[in-house]
C-alpha cells in the first residue's frame, strides 16, 4: 500500500481583525475584541453530584468594555481568573448569546481569553449593550 501524502500548502493565517464593543449585534459570532475589565462577579460554583470525576463548574459575570461601550461577559471556568477588574484582556473568537432578550459576550471551547499588554482603556459605563433588550420577530413572507 502506498502512504498517502498531502500536496497542499498550509493555508495561511489571517491576522485577527479587532472590533469595537458598540459593533457588535444579536446572534453574531467571530468576535475579537480588547477590552477592560470592569467588574466580576461570581455566579456559579458547584459540582455535578453524581459524576465523581467531573471537576467543579465555575461562572462569572464581568462587565467588561472600551471607549465605545460595555457589555456583560460570561467567564466559564479557567476564565473565570483571567477576568479580575481593571485588567486588559483579548477575546477571541467571542460570540454573542441572548439570555432574557439581552446581549452576553462569551468565549467557548474555539476561542480563547488571555491577558493583554497594560494599555489606557477608559470604559465607557453609560453605554451598556446588555442593558438593551432584543425582542424576537418572526416575519412571514407572502
Amino acid at each position: 500500500m502506498a502512504s498517502h501524502t498531502n500536496n497542499h500548502p498550509q493555508p495561511k493565517l489571517r491576522k485577527p481583525v479587532f472590533i469595537k464593543v458598540e459593533q457588535l449585534s444579536p446572534g453574531s459570532s467571530g468576535h475579537n475584541l480588547i477590552v477592560k475589565v470592569v467588574t466580576a462577579k461570581s455566579v456559579v460554583q458547584k459540582t455535578r453530584p453524581n459524576l465523581s470525576y467531573a471537576r467543579p463548574v465555575r461562572m462569572a459575570e464581568c462587565v467588561v468594555g472600551d471607549e465605545t461601550g460595555c457589555i456583560v461577559f460570561t467567564a466559564r471556568n479557567d476564565q473565570v481568573e483571567i477576568m479580575t477588574p481593571g485588567a486588559i484582556v483579548i477575546l477571541r473568537n467571542a460570540h454573542i448569546d441572548m439570555f432574557k432578550g439581552c446581549m452576553r459576550l462569551a468565549v467557548d471551547k474555539w476561542g480563547r481569553v488571555q491577558l493583554a499588554e497594560a494599555a489606557d482603556i477608559t470604559v465607557k459605563e453609560d453605554n451598556n449593550l446588555s442593558l438593551v433588550e432584543y425582542e424576537l420577530v418572526n416575519v412571514v413572507d407572502e
